[in-house]
C-alpha cells in the first residue's frame, strides 16, 4: 500500500475542501491515488467542490495581442512569469511582455516563441536574460496560445489590467462569420468577459462534442454512484444520471452556459441573437482563458522564521 503522507492529505484537502480525516480515509481507500480519492469523496458527498483546480498564485503578467489578416484576424495570449508583483508593475517588464505577446501571434508553440527575434535582434529567450540582469529578478516565458479565423474576429479581454493588453487574466474568443465586424467585435468582447468571469463555472469546451470521453465517463460514474445511494431502481437511476449530465454540460460547455450578460439566454442563444444583427451566421470556433500562475507551485515562505534568522546574523 502506498504511504499516505501529510503532504498528500494536505493537497487533497485543498483541492476538495473535505475534512482532514475524510481525506486521509479517501487516500487509504484508493491506495494514495489523489484523483481517485477526489472521486471517492464526491461519491460519499464529502467533497465541497467537484474538482478544485490547484491554482497557486505566481507573479508576472498575461498579455493579449491581435492583428488583422485579410478578412479575418489572429491573436495570442502569452504568460511571462516573474518573482514578484513589483516587477509586474515595472515599465521595462511590461514593454517586454507586450513585444513578446505580439510575436506570439505567429508562434506555433512556446519553444518557437522563445527563439523568435525581438526588435533588438535578440531572441525572446536572450532578451529575458538581459532583462533579468537589469532588474535583478528571475523571469520566464511560460506559455503561449493563439487563435485565428479566416473571416470574422478574434476578440480579447484582459481582467485586472496593469497596462493596455496586460493583466492577470487574458481571454481570446474566435468568432467565424462574414457578418458586420462591429457586431462581431461587441459580441466577442462580451463572450470573452463571460469566459473571464468563469460563471457559473470555468468552461472546458466550446460544445459537448469537444468534451473528452474520459471526462464524460468519469462524471457518469460519479453521478451513478451518487444516485444509487437513493436506493431507486436502475431505470430511474439512468434517468437521474442523464439529468445530472445535462446539468454538468450547462456548467462546463461554453455554448450551454447561462450568458453572464443576460440570464435568460445561453451563450449559444446570445450568439444566435447577434447573428441577426450581424446579417450572417456566427460560429464560435475557439476560446482561450489564461490565468496568471494557474497551476504553478510557488515556494511558501515562512516570514516569521526569515525575520528570526536575520536577527541572529
Amino acid at each position: 500500500m502506498a504511504e499516505i503522507t501529510a503532504a498528500l492529505v494536505k493537497d487533497l484537502r485543498e483541492r476538495t475542501g473535505a475534512g482532514m480525516m475524510d481525506c486521509k480515509k479517501a487516500l487509504a481507500e484508493t491506495n494514495g491515488d489523489v484523483e481517485a480519492a477526489i472521486d471517492w469523496l464526491r461519491k460519499k458527498g464529502l467533497s465541497k467542490a467537484a474538482k478544485k483546480a490547484d491554482r497557486v498564485a505566481a507573479d508576472g503578467l498575461v498579455g493579449v495581442a491581435s492583428a488583422a489578416r485579410g478578412n479575418g484576424m489572429a491573436a495570442a495570449a502569452v504568460e511571462v512569469n516573474a518573482e514578484t508583483d513589483f516587477v509586474a508593475r515595472n515599465e521595462l517588464f511590461q514593454a517586454a511582455v507586450t513585444e513578446i505577446t505580439a510575436l506570439g501571434i505567429d508562434a506555433d508553440n512556446v519553444d518557437a516563441l522563445r527563439q523568435a527575434k525581438t526588435k533588438s535582434g535578440e531572441t525572446v529567450e536572450d532578451s529575458l536574460t538581459s532583462l533579468i540582469a537589469k532588474i535583478g529578478e528571475n523571469m520566464s516565458l511560460r506559455r503561449v496560445s493563439a487563435l485565428s479565423v479566416e473571416n470574422g474576429v478574434v476578440a480579447s479581454y484582459v481582467h485586472n489590467a496593469a497596462a493596455d493588453g496586460l493583466g492577470k487574466i487574458g481571454v481570446l474568443v474566435a468568432l467565424e462569420s462574414t457578418g458586420d465586424k462591429a457586431v462581431l467585435a461587441e459580441l466577442g468582447r462580451k463572450v470573452a468577459m463571460h469566459v473571464a468571469a468563469g460563471s457559473p463555472a470555468v468552461a472546458l469546451a466550446v460544445d459537448v462534442d469537444e468534451l473528452s470521453a474520459d471526462v464524460i465517463e468519469r462524471e457518469k460514474a460519479v453521478f451513478a454512484d451518487q444516485a444509487r445511494q437513493s436506493g431507486k431502481p436502475e431505470a430511474i437511476i439512468e434517468k437521474m444520471v442523464e439529468g445530472r449530465l445535462r446539468k454538468f454540460y450547462e456548467e462546463v460547455v461554453l455554448l450551454k452556459q447561462v450568458f453572464v450578460f443576460d440570464p435568460d439566454l445561453t451563450v449559444e442563444g446570445a450568439i444566435a441573437a447577434a447573428a441577426k444583427d450581424a446579417g450572417a451566421p456566427i460560429k464560435l470556433t475557439g476560446f482561450v482563458r489564461m490565468v496568471l500562475g494557474e497551476g504553478v507551485e510557488k515556494k511558501e515562505e515562512d516570514f516569521a522564521a526569515e525575520v528570526a534568522a536575520l536577527g541572529k546574523s
